[in-house]
């Protein structure tokens, strides 16, 4: 019998729906409606995967090691599949029963042997949950996989968060700039003040931070390719008197205080149990006036907040040991420990934009980014991008920049009175390409000759 229809029913049975896209298996053969995209299982090892690990991480496994594939519209795949394959559907024991053993008929005879894990999947992790050791090695796994890589997906701006965009912004670059900037001003620095970057990553922050508001930043990582690269690019802009990259956690930073701190897409890693530490500890290490500026993914709050749990293939392939929190969380944290919380953004949309580019660019130099990075990682990054921009559209998750500031000891408000104002400034090119404003006409006062008119400001 073809294997494709025994397939698609196995299928439906753990969805309980109908195949809602075209499937195609090892033997040719085809099922489901046509026209869009096919799911195609390559290898009957992938049923295998899924009897020792039923779920999202059987199936992870088995598209990290090629085994299951989309032709097709990536993105149309996952949004028909996603949302069935997330639902905690109860399967009476019978069922489950029926279904493994029609599994492992279908699985050939090497069913009862499980497969290795593909080697992108993270290695055995020691030491206690968010300790500096453990912190590292989950670092280290995520951003230590070549340089080159990066560059491919993200592009000449190196920044790997949320871009801001506008109806006029065509490019990554430009949209990537626009943040930097925004974060800038949000924290409102000012030439000779001292920036900390907390997960400074390639160093682009620090970067434009020193070259265009004269700041001098220290910027950590745990990334020892992040850091080498970062400065690289410091001694090639000059800016090695302005900027200085660590390989450093930010528990280990103990030369405040700070006029500014910068946490951008860091504090994911932080922990649940371990965010009231990190937020006292950045708290400390602002002089009283001082602002925070912390831009963070965040999921929506439970109703039982024990029953959430890490995504088991983002957990094992690409962020381990990361965490999410509702933002609401986030505000209340930053709040015990001190900072009073002036401005909330949320960027959602603009993340899902920032993905889709993201993964325009690794699909536009494919063979290139396998080549670098392994056929494996290329997969994994493929896969968690496209889908992270479906449930950034679709509100599953949603990204947030938090601006809090330590309150300077005789209680003042640390901010100007509509700090929002940095909205109206526009980014370091839109005011360079501005045309400088006709200086305004002179005042006639018949007592006295008109004095020079000063420069508008």
């Amino acid at each position: 019998m073809a294997v494709a229809p025994r397939l698609a029913a196995l299928t439906e049975q753990l969805l309980g729906s109908a195949l809602p896209l075209r499937l195609r298996a090892w033997d040719g053969s085809e099922t489901g409606p046509p026209g869009g995209p096919v799911i195609v299982v390559r290898h009957r090892r992938a049923l295998r995967r899924l009897l020792f690990k039923p779920g999202e991480l059987g199936l992870a496994r088995a598209w990290v090691a090629g085994e299951i594939d989309v032709e097709g519209d990536l993105y149309a795949a996952l949004g028909l599949l996603l949302a069935p394959i997330q639902a905690e559907r109860d399967i009476p024991p019978r069922q489950k029963l029926t279904i493994a053993r029609e599994l492992v008929r279908l699985a050939g005879p090497a069913a009862p042997v499980p497969p290795p894990p593909p080697r992108e999947e993270v290695a055995r992790r020691t030491g206690p949950l968010h300790s500096l050791r453990r912190d590292r090695q989950a670092i280290s796994h995520h951003y230590d996989v070549g340089n080159a890589f990066y560059e491919l997906v993200l592009g000449p701006s190196m920044v790997y968060s949320c871009a801001v965009w506008d109806e006029d912004t065509d490019t990554l670059e430009a949209a990537q700039t626009a943040k930097l900037d925004l974060i800038c001003r949000k924290l409102g620095l000012r030439e000779g003040q001292r920036l900390l970057d907390v997960g400074c990553g390639w160093g682009s922050l620090a970067l434009h931070a020193a070259r265009h508001y004269g700041v001098r930043a220290v910027g950590v990582t745990l990334s020892e390719e992040q850091a080498a690269y970062a400065r690289e690019r410091v001694a090639k802009q000059g800016l090695g008197h302005l900027v200085e990259i660590r390989v450093q956690d930010y528990r280990e930073t103990a030369d405040g205080p700070f006029d500014a701190i910068s946490s951008v897409g860091m504090a994911e890693h932080v922990g649940a149990a371990r965010y009231r530490e990190y937020a006292e500890r950045l708290f400390g290490l602002l002089r009283p006036g001082g602002r925070l500026l912390n831009h963070q993914i965040a999921r929506p709050p439970r109703a039982d907040e024990s029953s959430y749990r890490v995504d088991p293939f983002i957990d094992a392939y690409v962020f381990p040991d990361g965490e999410l929190a509702p933002v609401g969380r986030t505000v209340t944290l930053l709040e015990r420990a001190g900072f009073e919380v002036r401005d909330v953004e949320s960027l959602r949309e603009h993340y899902a934009l920032t993905l889709r580019r993201w993964v325009r660019n690794l699909e536009a130099r494919r063979a290139e980014a396998t080549r670098l990075a392994g056929a494996g990682r290329a997969r994994v990054w493929r896969l968690y991008m496209a889908a992270s921009a479906l449930s950034f559209e679709r509100a599953g998750i949603g990204v947030n920049q938090v601006l809090a500031v330590r309150l300077p000891v005789a209680g003042g408000p640390g901010l100007p009175l509509r700090p929002r104002a940095w909205t109206e400034r526009g980014t370091v090119q839109e005011r360079t390409r501005r045309p400088e404003r006709p200086e305004r006409p002179e005042r006639q006062r018949p007592a006295a000759p008109a004095r020079a008119q000063e420069q508008p400001h």
